[in-house]
Parts: C-alpha cells; sequence; structure tokens
C-alpha cells in the first residue's frame, strides 16, 4: 500500500471557508478597533489641550487688574463675549480672542496660536455685583473620521481676579 499525500478538495474547500469568514468578520473587528481609538486618542488630545489652556487663562487672569478687564469681541462674526483684555499688576496688556477656530493670546505685540481647535470661547461675569470674579467657558473640537467631529466642553467657574 502506497501513501499518498496531499489535501483532498473537501479538506481545502473547509479551509478557505475558514478563511473567508475570519476575514469577513476580522476586517469590522479592525476598523471599529480603529475608530475606537481614534476616538480615544482625540478625547485625551482635546483635554489635555483644554487643562493647559484653561491653566494659562486662570493664571494670568488672577494676577489682572480687575479695573481693566474688557470683555468684547475681535470681530462681528464671533461671539460678543469671546474676547478679554486686561492689564496685570507687571502693566503687560494680555487678551485672549477667538478668530474662527483659533484661540490666540496676545501680549504687547506678540501673538501667539494657543489652539486651531476651539470651537466656543466665552467670558463672563457670573455675579454682577462681584467684578473680581470671572467664569471662562470653552468648547474645543476636532474632526475625527468619516466628517466626524468630536468636542469637548470646560468651563471653569469662579476665576479671582487677585488685583
Amino acid at each position: 500500500m502506497s501513501k499518498k499525500t496531499g489535501y483532498t478538495l473537501v479538506e481545502l474547500m473547509i479551509v478557505l471557508a475558514i478563511v473567508g469568514i475570519l476575514f469577513s468578520v476580522g476586517g469590522p473587528i479592525l476598523n471599529t478597533a480603529n475608530k475606537n481609538w481614534i476616538l480615544s486618542r482625540s478625547r485625551l488630545e482635546l483635554q489635555t489641550e483644554a487643562r493647559a489652556i484653561m491653566y494659562l487663562m486662570s493664571r494670568n487672569l488672577r494676577q489682572a487688574q480687575y479695573a481693566t478687564i474688557n470683555i468684547s469681541r475681535y470681530n462681528n462674526s464671533q461671539p460678543y463675549y469671546s474676547k478679554i483684555t486686561f492689564t496685570k499688576i507687571d502693566g503687560k496688556t494680555y487678551s485672549f480672542y477667538q478668530n474662527d477656530k483659533q484661540l490666540i493670546m496676545q501680549y504687547g505685540e506678540m501673538k501667539r496660536t494657543l489652539t486651531n481647535n476651539v470651537r466656543y470661547l466665552a467670558f463672563t461675569f457670573p455675579e454682577s455685583a462681584d467684578m473680581t470674579i470671572l467664569s471662562i467657558s470653552m468648547t474645543l473640537e476636532k474632526d475625527i473620521y468619516d466628517y466626524q467631529k468630536k468636542a469637548l466642553h470646560m468651563a471653569s467657574e469662579k476665576v479671582h481676579i487677585m488685583n
């Protein structure tokens, strides 16, 4: 009796069916995993960016002279409360404002773009009787995939102006 080597047609068909099932199920699973990774990464980037910006704005606003605070807007296409200008105790004038999707910090003649992902920015006084307390609201938004966006809203209540 001689031994035959090789595969039968039935064995090959079974292997092809298994591989086909793996590819048909594996593609959508990998696609979903990739979308979840992009979403998580975008959320982390927005949170990190928002925290750094809020820290910078709060730190500078705490050192402002409350009598010099002026809330307005950069131009007519921006929300009214989207720009703040103030003078710090060291005499330097600072501005934070929204221009389209950019959040810009200006001090003296220097301009610095803090982010290109700002959707909404507002500076308000939560209590009209106390002009030393300021509220900052900010929404950052980032394109992720399939024309979808990830947004993060951050509000800082009661930034206390010290001077």
